[in-house]
């Protein structure tokens, strides 16, 4: 395995860095009830995904 000769400098550093950082998650809204969801996730509100029912919450059994 290679090893380095020198150590890295500082700015050497903090540039290989530069792209390590994080980002928000993307937050759409459901189309059904308006609560706020995750993109391409099932929505918690309602059970709903790209326009279909996909699990039945509790609140809909009783």
């Amino acid at each position: 395995m290679a090893l380095p000769k020198r150590r890295h400098s500082h700015s050497r550093t903090r540039m290989r860095r530069a792209h390590d950082a994080l980002t928000k998650p993307s937050v759409g809204q459901c189309p059904e009830c308006g609560e706020a969801k995750m993109r391409h996730q099932l929505c918690g509100g309602c059970g709903m995904y790209k326009g279909r029912s996909v699990i039945r919450l509790e609140e809909e059994i009783s």
